[in-house]
């Protein structure tokens, strides 16, 4: 069975940096023939701000918004973030976009790739405590652009060489224990 693994796309900011990121993210990705990526951008499913009544962990859906978000993110085996960093943390979109939800994020794995003025270490250890209390495993690798040496005025995407490695470091554990975590959720 294909892994699949979604790129997901963590900032709806207009003239985002994190567009350029993904798709770079993505496109590497997609050379590897271990797994299926697919870039899911959080700004096609135009959430509102959470408006279920039930709480995510009971599963019952109300609106077609949340149905359709938790259909997409049922489908994947894994996740690589790609996040901003803003006031020290991830975007309010994308940490929105993960609360709408609980059973569709349990027992897979996640990475990530950040980017901010510090590289987005800062949003990055917010969605590793966020993502243990969904139940999903994070990787250790990760990358860390700087908006100074990775982006040319700030918002052209220019990465480092050495980017792709850390990228390739973290897809490796990203199968890793997204392959790993399958036996998890079959019960095998």
């Amino acid at each position: 069975m294909t892994l699949k693994i979604a790129v997901i796309l963590g900032s709806t900011r207009p003239g985002r940096n994190g567009e350029a990121v993904a798709k770079w993210a993505q496109e590497i990705a997609a050379k590897r023939g271990d797994a299926e990526f697919e870039l899911v951008d959080i700004a096609d499913f135009k959430l509102p701000h959470l408006d279920e009544a039930i709480p995510p962990s009971m599963g019952q859906y109300a609106n077609a918004h949340t149905l359709a978000w938790a259909e997409k993110i049922a489908s994947f085996d894994g996740y690589l973030f790609v996040t901003p960093e803003y006031n020290h943390s991830t975007s309010g979109a994308l940490k929105n976009a993960i609360d709408f939800l609980y059973g569709e994020w349990n027992n897979k794995a996640a990475g990530f790739v950040s980017y901010g003025s510090v590289g987005g270490t800062r949003a990055v250890e917010h969605l590793r405590l966020i993502m243990s209390e969904l139940q999903v495993a994070t990787v250790r690798a990760q990358v860390a652009l700087s908006l100074f040496t990775d982006f040319e005025n700030f918002s052209s995407f220019k990465p480092g060489d050495h980017q792709t490695a850390a990228l390739d470091t973290t897809l490796d554990q990203l199968v890793s224990w997204s392959k790993a975590l399958q036996t998890v959720r079959t019960g095998a």
